[in-house]
C-alpha cells in the first residue's frame, strides 16, 4: 500500500493554513501523514498546524525551497505530496494523485493545475490562463516535460532523493518547484493531469511589486539552473536516454 506523505511550507499563514488543512481532512483518501514546516513563522502558523493533526517541522533558515526540502527530507511516505498553506485541494485530491501513480512505472510524478480564488473574475481569469499557463506553456518546451506546480504536485520520495543534492535548495530567491523541474534527471518523468484541482489564492496579483518579485525569482532560478546545464543540453541527454530505453525494448522483443 502507498504511504503519502502531504508536505506544506508555511511563514506567517495560520489563517490559509487553517483552512487548507480543513480540507486535507475531507480527503476521500486519507493523508498517512502531513507535515508543516514553520519556516521562523511569528504568528501561531505551528499552533494551527498541530491543531490541524498535522506534525510540525522547524526549519528556521528562511527560504520557500530551505522549508520544502526541510518537509521532504521529514516525510516518511513512499510518496511527498506538495501544497502551500494556501492551497485548498479538492476532496478527490490524495485520491486521483494515488491512483495516477499506481499506474506508473519508475520514477513519474503528477502535477496540476490551480485555481485562484479571492481578487475579481478578471484577476482570476488572467492569472489562470496567463500566469500559470503561461508556466506550463513556456517552461514545458524549455524542459521538454510539464514543470512542476508547486502549489499542486506529488511525486515519488525517491525523486527527490535522486535529486536532493543538486538542487538549489539553499538559494532564498530561487522558485522550488521550477528549480527542482529543472533538476530532474532524463529516467524522471511528469505527468500533467488537467483533473487534479486545488484553489490557491490570487495574493501574488495584490500589487506590481509582488508580481515583480515572482518573476524576479524565476530569473534567478533560471540563470543558476542554466550554469549548470544548457537546456540544449539537458533536452539531448533525455533524448537519448528516451532512445536507449526504446531500442532495449525493441531488442528484448527480438530475443
Amino acid at each position: 500500500m502507498t504511504l503519502i506523505s502531504v508536505v506544506i511550507p508555511a511563514f506567517n499563514d495560520a489563517e490559509m493554513l487553517r483552512s487548507c488543512l480543513a480540507a486535507l481532512a475531507t480527503q476521500t483518501r486519507e493523508a498517512d501523514e502531513v507535515i508543516v514546516v514553520d519556516n521562523g513563522s511569528t504568528d501561531n502558523t505551528a499552533r494551527v498546524a498541530i491543531d490541524g493533526g498535522a506534525r510540525v517541522v522547524f526549519e528556521p533558515r528562511r527560504g520557500i525551497f530551505s522549508a520544502t526540502a526541510a518537509g521532504f527530507d521529514s516525510a516518511t511516505g513512499d510518496v511527498v505530496a506538495r501544497l502551500d498553506a494556501d492551497s485548498r485541494p479538492a476532496s478527490d485530491w490524495l485520491e486521483r494523485i494515488e491512483q495516477v501513480l499506481r499506474d506508473q512505472d519508475g520514477l513519474t510524478a503528477v502535477t496540476g493545475p490551480g485555481e485562484f480564488y479571492g481578487a475579481n473574475a478578471v484577476v482570476r481569469w488572467l492569472g489562470r490562463v496567463i500566469y500559470i499557463g503561461g508556466f506550463f506553456w513556456f517552461i514545458g518546451i524549455l524542459l521538454g516535460h510539464p514543470p512542476l506546480f508547486g502549489s499542486n504536485f506529488a511525486m515519488p520520495i525517491g525523486m527527490w532523493l535522486r535529486v536532493r543534492g543538486t538542487v538549489n535548495s539553499h538559494v532564498r530567491t530561487v522558485h522550488d518547484d521550477l528549480d527542482l523541474s529543472y533538476h530532474l534527471q532524463p529516467d524522471m518523468d511528469v505527468i500533467y493531469d488537467e483533473s487534479l484541482h486545488v484553489a490557491i489564492s490570487a495574493r501574488p496579483f495584490e500589487s506590481f511589486a509582488s508580481i515583480g518579485r515572482r518573476l524576479a525569482w524565476a530569473y534567478t532560478t533560471l540563470s543558476l539552473d542554466f550554469r549548470e546545464i544548457s537546456p540544449g543540453e539537458r533536452r539531448r541527454q533525455r533524448r537519448e536516454w528516451a532512445e536507449g530505453q526504446l531500442e532495449a525494448t525493441h531488442d528484448g522483443l527480438a530475443a
